[in-house]
């Protein structure tokens, strides 16, 4: 008898019964059920085929509104676990800790480096940044490669604040990511990473506000869904 099989049969199981107890809706948890979890592991492109539906569709609701709003909703639970993470700590808000991760991640780095990287407005990252500089998170020296301008880095406060509490934070984002399995989530950020190439250079154009659908209507095709 090969042991050997039996055992990745039941670790397969496993996995799919787990999955099903975490609330997916994507498969029944029968032997047929099971099938269509093997088959979509192996060929995971083959949910691909699979319209969905979402809310108001069958009142002619389009997916770009579904999509829209289904974002809209994330980003606000994304931000309920965020409060909850730092509730105990010194930091006011989510955007205090991402940039400090953001330094810790990538190194010292000028103001406005920083806030384009967090996909922030000039004000709001001002206010953050003189936030973090207050509460001894950060510091700001003079550039190496030009002395006329000015880098800001985390301290050794900052990473020990961050330290403290980043087993909440990882909670945090684990939760966030739900029920999704591996595949699933591997599908979201490739999907995520599509729609942040695209979003990323129209933000940096800084394009004012009483323009900038019309600009990016002239400058984007949006009858192609392959853009």
């Amino acid at each position: 008898m090969n042991y050997t099989l039996i055992k990745d049969f039941i670790d397969l199981l496993q996995e799919f019964e787990n999955e099903v107890q975490m609330g997916s809706d994507a498969y029944p948890g029968n032997i047929q059920g099971f099938k269509a979890w093997i088959s979509n592991k192996q060929n995971p492109e083959a949910l691909h085929a699979q319209e969905p539906y979402w809310e108001g569709k069958e009142n002619g609701r389009t997916p770009e509104s579904a999509i829209s709003t289904l974002l809209v909703h994330l980003n606000r639970y994304a931000k309920t676990y965020s409060k909850s993470a730092i509730s105990d700590s010194e930091f006011s808000t989510q955007e205090d800790f991402i940039y400090l991760i953001n330094l810790k991640a990538f190194g010292e780095m000028t103001k406005m480096a920083l806030i384009k990287k967090n996909i922030h407005d000039k004000p709001v990252g001002m206010l953050i940044i003189a936030r973090l500089l207050r509460q001894g998170l950060i510091e700001q020296t003079d550039s190496d490669q030009d002395k006329r301008s000015k880098v800001i880095r985390i301290t050794e406060r900052g990473l020990q604040v961050l330290g403290n509490q980043m087993e909440k934070i990882r909670q945090a984002t684990n939760i966030v990511a739900g029920n999704l399995n591996y595949y699933e989530k591997m599908e979201l950020i490739r999907i995520l990473n599509k729609l942040d190439r695209f979003h990323y250079p129209i933000f940096s154009r800084n394009i004012s506000s009483d323009q900038l659908i019309d600009i990016v209507y002239d400058d984007y095709s949006f009858k192609d869904s392959s853009i």
